[in-house]
């Protein structure tokens, strides 16, 4: 099942909540929708799923133009943050409801229906839950009953809209790759709404991130991270320290900050540098101050530096025996360089 969007506009009075958008997910494929808050990500999620009109463009989801195809129709299945689960129903019910609700002619049979529930029970690992109520069960519990409601209708494209955020970090890393692993056994296409860069990085094939209504980057998580395409998606991606700069003959300089020059294949003029903590060195020298040493073992150690003003992150040079309070100089090894707009 592939989704085509293609100039999808929505706007709230004179806001654009989304501006020109175009997004091609192939079959099979799980893309996460990335980015800050009210940037977009979740009106364009809607969008798709027909909870939400548009003003221009067009959507087809198999090829069929979506226009005028109400949701219930979409063969779509939903994920909300919260689950939104009947509190006065057991999970079962819980499960079978969007059969339950088909008009007669689709719907299955009592028979069907109870086959169908314990085989997604089965599936989401939860087969002993059946007749408890939502309020009984863990947050990670609810998570499998939501997406075993959503699968039960035996959806083309599976949407979800910050799934993982009402749960703790630990259970939701654990959750996260369980839910991408039965993505993968089911094949089925998948869109994940999140503001949380690790969860977009770890369980998507592409990425979408999202910047006050367009999607600014569409690649895999790796590209994204080595080949930043504006200044907003390297600040964004990879906890990346930003510096102001000069380019002058392809070099970057950072006077009067103490960072050694960079190579940049950008136009002289002012800049910024991206730079993440594995790309900064800390070096015995001057100009800068060891805030903070944390070892990471193997000899390397993550540094909290004081340098001009700014507190950066970095890493300990190899054979380095930097200690809190000592003097430093910062030597970049990498980084991405974008000319200051005018």
């Amino acid at each position: 099942m592939t989704v085509e969007a293609s100039g999808i506009t929505r706007r709230f009075g004179d806001a654009a909540a989304l501006d020109g958008v175009d997004l091609t997910v192939r079959e099979g494929e799980l893309v996460a929708l990335l980015g800050p808050s009210g940037s977009g990500k979740t009106t364009l999620l809607r969008v798709i799923a027909g909870l939400e009109g548009m003003d221009a463009g067009t959507l087809r989801i198999a090829g069929q133009d979506m226009a005028g195809v109400p949701a219930r129709e979409r063969g779509i299945g939903v994920v909300f943050q919260h689950y939104a689960l009947f509190r006065h129903m057991k999970v079962a019910d819980n499960i079978a409801f969007g059969l339950d609700v088909r008009p007669r002619a689709t719907r299955p049979d009592r028979a069907e229906m109870t086959r169908r529930v314990a085989a997604l029970l089965a599936l989401v690992q939860i087969p002993d839950l059946a007749r408890r109520y939502p309020d009984q069960l863990s947050g990670g519990q609810r998570q499998r009953v939501a997406l075993a409601r959503a699968l039960a209708i035996e959806p083309r494209l599976l949407l979800l809209d910050e799934p993982f955020g009402a749960l703790d970090a630990l259970v939701r890393r654990d959750v996260r790759r369980w839910v991408r692993g039965l993505q993968e056994r089911l094949a089925i296409t998948t869109i994940l709404v999140t503001h949380d860069q690790e969860e977009a990085m770890e369980m998507a094939d592409r990425v979408a991130v999202m910047e006050r209504g367009r999607i600014v980057q569409f690649d895999t998580p790796s590209a994204l991270l080595d080949q930043p395409a504006t200044p907003f998606v390297a600040g964004f991606i990879g906890d990346a320290a930003r510096l102001p700069c000069r380019v002058e003959g392809g070099i970057a300089r950072f006077d009067p900050l103490p960072v050694a020059p960079l190579p940049a294949a950008v136009p002289d003029g002012p800049a910024t540098a991206f730079l993440r903590p594995s790309e900064l060195l800390a070096e015995p020298g001057s100009g800068a101050t060891v805030r903070l040493l944390r070892p990471q073992g193997g000899g390397d150690a993550h540094l909290v530096v004081e340098a001009g003003g700014l507190v950066l992150d970095a890493r300990a040079a190899p054979g380095s025996t930097l200690a809190r309070g000592d003097a430093c100089h910062l030597v970049p090894r990498g980084g991405r360089v974008f000319p200051t707009a005018g």
